[in-house]
């Protein structure tokens, strides 16, 4: 067993909840700055030439996709307001808790905007029936990186690890 490993796996609870804490921060810096560019690229949209011609539909499609990319940044971004709020408080779990959720959140809304962004692009500059597939398409691809394959994979565990975890049921425990 490596010695990262081992130092995770007889961690006390409280560096348990700093770890997961620091790994959840940046997962959220990742999600962050693809989300800013999304809603940058929604926020000057209204103000391109081409955007007159839209449809009353378009339109409305542009609506849901702005919504979503502000919620989503608002949900990403939220673990940091709570963290200013209970810094030094003690209530790591509390908010390792509440970021886990609000990250969730942001990316089911993310995932709500790209879509929606899709569709809109591909329906102004194709048609409906084309921006219906490849909406969809998107969708699909999405939630199978984002949710099915972390579902299917949820309960694998890799050799090299569990052979690993077996070798070190004889070690002693040190820290």
């Amino acid at each position: 067993m490596t010695p990262e490993k081992r130092r995770i796996r007889y961690e006390d609870e409280k560096h348990r909840w700093d770890r997961n804490f620091a790994d959840l921060l940046q997962e959220l810096r990742v999600a962050q700055t693809g989300i800013q560019i999304l809603f940058a690229f929604l926020l000057t949209l209204p103000f391109s030439n081409g955007f007159p011609r839209t449809t009353a539909f378009q339109k409305d499609v542009y609506v849901v996709a702005l919504l979503a990319a502000a919620a989503s940044t608002a949900m990403i971004i939220a673990p940091v307001a709570f963290h200013r709020a209970l810094f030094r408080q003690g209530r790591k779990p509390e908010l390792v808790r509440y970021a886990h959720r609000m990250a969730s959140g942001g990316l089911a809304f993310l995932l709500i905007s790209m879509v929606a962004s899709v569709f809109l692009i591909v329906d102004f500059m194709l048609s409906r029936p084309m921006a219906l597939l490849l909406g969809g398409a998107t969708a699909v691809f999405f939630l199978i990186f984002w949710a099915g394959i972390p579902w299917y994979r949820h309960n694998w565990i890799d050799e090299d690890a569990e052979e690993e975890d077996e070798q070190a049921e004889g070690e002693p425990a040190s820290r």
